[in-house]
C-alpha cells in the first residue's frame, strides 16, 4: 500500500534531533486531524497516575485506536505534539522516550512541550497527532 507521508530530513538546524524536520503529503491525501490521546482507561479512569512513562504508553495505545477508527496507522502521521505536565526535563524526555520508540522508523516532525496542567485528574501526558492517508 502507498502511503501518503513523506518524511523530509535536513542537517539544519542540527543533526541531533530524534525526528524529521518535515514531511509532505501528495495532493489528493485525506487529513486525519486527532483530538489528544490521552491516558485514559476504557471506564475514564486516568491510567498510570504519577507515572510518566506509563502515561505515554496509554496515550500511544488510544491513539493507535483513534487512528484505526479513522481507517489510518501510525505509519500514517504526519506529525505530532507531545504535552507533559512538569517543568523537569527529565520527565519530559521520560514521556518523549516511549512516544518515539513508538514510531519506530516513522521519526515525524514532533514538538515536545512542558505545560503546567492537562485536562483530567492525574494526567501527565496527551499526545495531539495529524495523519494523512490515500482512500
Amino acid at each position: 500500500m502507498s502511503r501518503a507521508v513523506t518524511l523530509v530530513r535536513s542537517n539544519a538546524p542540527s543533526d541531533v534531533a530524534q525526528y524529521a524536520y518535515a514531511a509532505t503529503t501528495p495532493n489528493g491525501a485525506r487529513f486525519i486531524f486527532l483530538a489528544g490521546s490521552c491516558p485514559l482507561n476504557e471506564d475514564g479512569t486516568t491510567a498510570g497516575v504519577g507515572d510518566y512513562a506509563a502515561q505515554a504508553a496509554k496515550a500511544v495505545e488510544n491513539m493507535h485506536l483513534a487512528l484505526e477508527a479513522a481507517g489510518a496507522c501510525i505509519e500514517d502521521v504526519i506529525s505530532t505534539r507531545v504535552l507533559v505536565a512538569s517543568t523537569d526535563r527529565a520527565d519530559l524526555v521520560t514521556a518523549w522516550d516511549v512516544v518515539r520508540a513508538a514510531f519506530g522508523d516513522h521519526d515525524v516532525p514532533s514538538t515536545l512541550m512542558g505545560v503546567t496542567v492537562l485536562g483530567y485528574d492525574g494526567q501527565l501526558v496527551e499526545i495531539e497527532a495529524i495523519a494523512a492517508v490515500i482512500d
